[in-house]
């Protein structure tokens, strides 16, 4: 089989997208030859029957000049393959319409966002099927499209350390893109009261992440001078943006990991913290039904998300987390679900 992805970076040194070298990666494993087009092109390493092809967005090619040479890419690459696989962005889908219908090819597109756009609607008229990880994933009224297959976390690479490790400090990591959906304000008046109220001052919170645009720039100069105004600097650390290849020394080395987000949609860093056997703190409602009781706090309740860190910051690693994340999310099983997918099995 041919396969032809469509996706917006392939840079493994990515902090967001990083990640997706590895789904590339497993791709090139099940099918004959795998083509790649891309809106920007960093650096990456990749086996010999991929190929890759840039939008040209890192050479600051302008949207118009993009959509040309998307065109271009899709006359020459679409009579070679089997089906095309598009990676979170509906437009992609809506772009690639027109010639994929005329070379009368396959066309699934790959989901999870709570929010329901009017390039969501229109690319679901315009694909065969909508892959997402759950129910809340994908909040389409139309369902028809719609297959859950669970998510694709490299459970091979994020797994848990070989020999306990011990700090003189319970060390709480949290990852994700730096803005107002991910709600650092709780996890911030949280530490206020471990740290101000309650005197417990052998903690470490490490943030992974960055903010992308100006409005989540402004955002996390919001919670500087939170931090500043508790006056708990020294118990919080901002590590900038961490390639995915480079998470999984902070998930072995976390008493807990803390997920604050108001997405909506199964957070891919909290199935990789559980693959990591580390125990998970969420106020994500995706995760209902999936974790325990003690692994949930209500949003924006930081005095219920105190309660909880405290419970949990001497806890040991839970295999049951591990065991979910490996029997539901591997990525391996997702690629061979997509695949089989793709050729109607």
């Amino acid at each position: 089989m041919n396969l032809l992805v469509i996706t917006q970076k392939v840079d493994i040194k990515d902090g967001n997208l990083g990640f997706f070298h590895r789904w590339l990666e497993k791709f090139a494993e099940k099918v004959e030859n795998l083509y790649v087009i891309c809106l920007w092109q960093g650096e990456y390493h990749l086996p010999e029957n991929v190929k890759v092809f840039s939008l040209g967005k890192e050479r600051g090619i302008s949207k118009i000049g993009q959509l040309i040479r998307l065109q271009k890419y899709l006359i020459k690459i679409l009579p070679r393959i089997d089906g095309i696989f598009i990676h979170m962005c509906p437009i992609y889908a809506i772009a690639s319409f027109p010639l994929t219908k005329i070379f009368r090819k396959k066309m699934i597109l790959w989901f999870l966002h709570r929010s329901v756009e009017w390039k969501l609607k229109l690319a679901e008229k315009c694909v065969d099927s909508i892959l997402t990880a759950s129910a809340e994933s994908c909040r389409l009224k139309n369902r028809k499209k719609i297959e859950i297959i669970g998510h694709g976390i490299d459970v091979d690479r994020f797994r848990p350390a070989e020999n306990s490790l011990s700090f003189n400090k319970s060390i709480i990591f949290s990852a994700g893109r730096i803005a107002p959906s991910k709600d650092l304000e709780t996890l911030i008046r949280a530490v206020d009261i471990l740290v101000n109220q309650k005197n417990i001052k052998n903690i470490l919170i490490k943030i992974a992440g960055s903010p992308l645009i100006n409005s989540e720039k402004r955002y996390f100069e919001k919670i500087k001078n939170l931090i500043h105004e508790k006056k708990v600097e020294g118990y919080i650390e901002f590590l900038g943006s961490v390639p995915n290849t480079e998470m999984l020394k902070y998930y072995q080395e976390a008493n807990i990991f803390i997920n604050l987000s108001h997405t909506g949609s199964i957070d891919k860093v909290v199935l990789e913290a559980m693959a990591c056997a580390v125990p998970v703190l969420t106020c994500n409602e995706a995760f209902q039904g999936i974790l325990d009781e003690k692994y949930f706090f209500k949003k924006k309740d930081y005095q219920g998300l105190t309660e909880k860190i405290i419970n949990l910051r001497d806890a040991d690693k839970d295999n049951s987390l591990r065991e979910i994340v490996v029997r539901n999310h591997d990525l391996d099983d997702l690629i061979k679900k997509i695949i089989k997918k793709m050729k109607n099995e």
